[in-house]
C-alpha cells in the first residue's frame, strides 16, 4: 500500500461518517431482501398469526413503518443536536483538539448509524405495502424485523445517553487520551538496539531537496524510501519527521551523493494533510495530554486536581519508557546507512510533559509537589544516567519556579522537601529513600 493510500485509510478510519453511511447501506440491503423473501415465500397459517409476526392490514402497516421512520429521524437529530451542544462546552473546557476523540468513537457513529440505518429501512420497506387495489401486498416479516429494530433503537437511545454522559467526562477523556500514548510508546519504541546516525560530516557535500507543498506531514514510508535509496547507491537524511508542519519552498531534505530523482522519491513517499495526527508522533499524543492539563490550570477553570490526573498519566508513560530504546531515526540496508528520519528523544519528550505545565502552575504549589513526586516516582525504576540527568533538570526548574513565584514560606518549604527527596531517591535509590522517611 503506498503512502497515500496509507493516508486515505488512515483519514477514513478518524472520519465520522463511514459507519452511518454503511449502516444505512445495511439497511436498505436488509429491506429489499426482506421484502423478497415475504414476496417470494409465502408464510403458513400458523406462523402468520404468531404472536411474533406482524398480522395487521395495509393501513396499520403504512402507519407502523411511518411512526418508525418520523421517530427514529427525529429522536436521531434531537440526540445528536444535544451532544454537539455537550461537546462544545467539553471543547472549552479540555480543548477542541480533542474533538476527534469523540468523532471517531465507535459508539458515538454505531449509535448515529443505527438510528439512520432502521429509518432507510422502514422507508423502503414502506414502499413495498400494497392495498387490495393494487396488488395487496403486506411484507410480514420485514414489517416484524421493523417492530424489532424500532425496541433496539430504545434500548440504544438509552446506552447512548449513559455513554456520553461518560465519555465528557474529564477523567474518562484523560484515561483515553493516557491510553493514545501508551499505544504510541508500544508502536514507536523498542527494547532491542537501534542503530545510531552517521556523523553531521556525512551530509557535507549533499544535494538539498525543496518541498513546494504545505502542511503537516502525517504519512511516510521511510521503509520504502530506505529500499529506494539503497537501490540507487544513495542516503537521504530527511529535516521533517512525522507531525512537522512543511513550508512550501523550505529545503525538506539532503541527499547524498544528490541525485535529479531524489525530489520524486521523497515526495512520492511522503502525504501531507491539514492536522497533525498521533500515528507516527508520540509528541503530539503528549501535547493533547497536557492540552487537558493547560485548560484545567487557566484562571477561567481553576482546576488543579484535573492537572494532577493529568501529570500522573505522565509518569506512568515514563516509566513505561524505561526497559524501551526511543527510535533514531537511522536506516541501514546491508550495514550502509540509506536514510535518516528526524526522531524525538527522552529530553524533547520530558520538555513536551512538564514545561508548559510547570509554566501554567508557577503559582500552584499542588501541581508543582506534584510533578516533584512524579519524577522522584520515574527515579525510582530508571536507570539510565542521561534520562536522570534529564529528570533532575526538571526538578531544579520546579524548584527554581518555586522560588520565584509561591510566596508562602511554607509552601515554599514544601516543595524544597519534595526536590530533597528526589536528589535521595537518585543518589540513595529506594533503600535511602525510604531509610530517610522513616
Amino acid at each position: 500500500m503506498t503512502v497515500h493510500l496509507r493516508k486515505f485509510a488512515s483519514d477514513l478510519s478518524e472520519s465520522f461518517w463511514p459507519i452511518p453511511a454503511l449502516m444505512v447501506l445495511c439497511g436498505i440491503l436488509a429491506a429489499v431482501g426482506l421484502v423478497q423473501i415475504d414476496r417470494a415465500i409465502a408464510m403458513p397459517a400458523w406462523l402468520s398469526e404468531d404472536l411474533w409476526l406482524y398480522d395487521g392490514d395495509v393501513t396499520g402497516a403504512r402507519t407502523l413503518l411511518g411512526v418508525v421512520a418520523s421517530s427514529t429521524i427525529a429522536v436521531a437529530g434531537t440526540v445528536f443536536s444535544i451532544t454537539i451542544a455537550a461537546l462544545s462546552l467539553a471543547a472549552g473546557q479540555m480543548g477542541p483538539r480533542l474533538l476527534r476523540n469523540f468523532t471517531k468513537d465507535r459508539g458515538n457513529q454505531l449509535t448515529l448509524g443505527f438510528f439512520l440505518g432502521t429509518f432507510a429501512y422502514a422507508l423502503m420497506v414502506l414502499r413495498s405495502v400494497r392495498d387490495a387495489d393494487h396488488g395487496g401486498f403486506i411484507p410480514q416479516l420485514s414489517l416484524s424485523l421493523a417492530i424489532l429494530l424500532a425496541f433496539v433503537c430504545v434500548g440504544t437511545l438509552v446506552w447512548f445517553v449513559a455513554h456520553m454522559s461518560g465519555r465528557i467526562n474529564v477523567d474518562t477523556v484523560i484515561q483515553l487520551v493516557g491510553h493514545d500514548v501508551q499505544e504510541a510508546i508500544e508502536r514507536l519504541t523498542t527494547d532491542g538496539e537501534r542503530p545510531d546516525a552517521p556523523p553531521d560530516s556525512f551530509w557535507r557535500d549533499a544535494g538539498v531537496i525543496y518541498d513546494p507543498r504545505s502542511g503537516y506531514l502525517q504519512q511516510l514510508d521511510a521503509d520504502g524510501l530506505a529500499d529506494w535509496a539503497a537501490k540507487h547507491d544513495t542516503a537521504i537524511r530527511l529535516l521533517a519527521r512525522p507531525g512537522d508542519c512543511i513550508f512550501p519552498g523550505a529545503p525538506v531534505a539532503l541527499v547524498t551523493p544528490a541525485r535529479d530523482d531524489a525530489k520524486d522519491a521523497v515526495l512520492g513517499m511522503s502525504a501531507l494533510g491539514e492536522a497533525r495526527v498521533s500515528a507516527a508522533d508520540l509528541e503530539f499524543a503528549i501535547r493533547q495530554l497536557e492540552e487537558v492539563a493547560l485548560r484545567a490550570l487557566s484562571p477561567g477553570i481553576n482546576d488543579p486536581h484535573t492537572a494532577i490526573n493529568v501529570l500522573d498519566r505522565m509518569g506512568a508513560a515514563l516509566c513505561q519508557l524505561v526497559p524501551l530504546r526511543l527510535p533514531t531515526g537511522t536506516y541501514k540496508r546491508d550495514g550502509r546507512t540509506v536514510l535518516v528520519v528526524p526522531s524525538f528523544n527522552y529530553d524533547g519528550l520530558a520538555d513536551a510533559m512538564f514545561h508548559m505545565i510547570r509554566q501554567n502552575a508557577a503559582e500552584t504549589p499542588a501541581v508543582l509537589i506534584r510533578i516533584l513526586e512524579i519524577l522522584t516516582a520515574v527515579a525510582s525504576c530508571e536507570a539510565d544516567n542521561a534520562r536522570l540527568d534529564t529528570l533532575q533538570r526538571h526538578a531544579n526548574l520546579v524548584l527554581a519556579t518555586a522560588a520565584r513565584t509561591i510566596p508562602a514560606p511554607s509552601d515554599l518549604a514544601d516543595v524544597r522537601a519534595r526536590h530533597e527527596d528526589f536528589l535521595i531517591m537518585r543518589t540513595k535509590g529506594v533503600l535511602g529513600f525510604g531509610s530517610r522517611e522513616s
